[in-house]
């Protein structure tokens, strides 16, 4: 028949951040319930703080055990759905750690393909080569610069009188 008619469209499934806001609705219309009723008592206990003791004042106390015992149920409902609130949230948060660690893993791949591409254009003979040149230059230079630096005996230690100059450069 699926072929003649074709298939019930499938509704998507629902994700993890729509059931958390779900539930979180729930809660908020447990608290809503649970204020009305808090209210409620609050009437009651006026009332009966107001009343003598009597069957008037009993059916009040039957009524505000009525809703306490509603209090409490809902109550106990708005903890479950909190906690699985929170179970999914951690849940979630797991999952978002799990696609961080996807996406760093991914990373860290590409990372080392184009590393190896980089070592691989690299030759160590070449660099050692250059630093031999490098090297030998340096010490060529340094060669050089010694050769103009030197001085042409001249003693270090000559007294001005045997030059016959003073520190002001005049001749005597």
């Amino acid at each position: 028949m699926n072929r003649l008619f074709g298939a019930k469209s499938t509704a998507p499934k629902p994700t993890l951040n729509s059931a958390i806001s779900n539930v979180d609705t729930r809660i908020e219309s447990l608290d809503v319930k649970l204020a009305k009723l808090n209210a409620e008592l609050g009437a009651y206990q006026q009332k009966l703080a107001k009343m003598r003791d009597g069957p008037g004042k009993t059916a009040i106390k039957q009524k505000a055990l009525k809703v306490l015992q509603q209090r409490k149920m809902y109550e106990s409902q708005r903890d479950q759905l909190q906690s699985q609130s929170w179970n999914m949230e951690q849940a979630g948060m797991m999952q978002d750690n799990l696609k961080n660690t996807m996406t760093t893993i991914d990373a860290m791949k590409t990372t080392t393909k184009e590393l190896r591409k980089q070592y691989g254009k690299v030759n160590i003979d070449k660099i050692e080569k250059l630093q031999d040149e490098m090297a030998d230059l340096m010490d060529m230079g340094n060669d050089i610069q010694d050769a103009i630096s030197r001085s042409y005996d001249v003693p270090e230690d000559v007294d001005e009188s045997e030059t016959g100059c003073r520190a002001g450069g005049a001749w005597r």
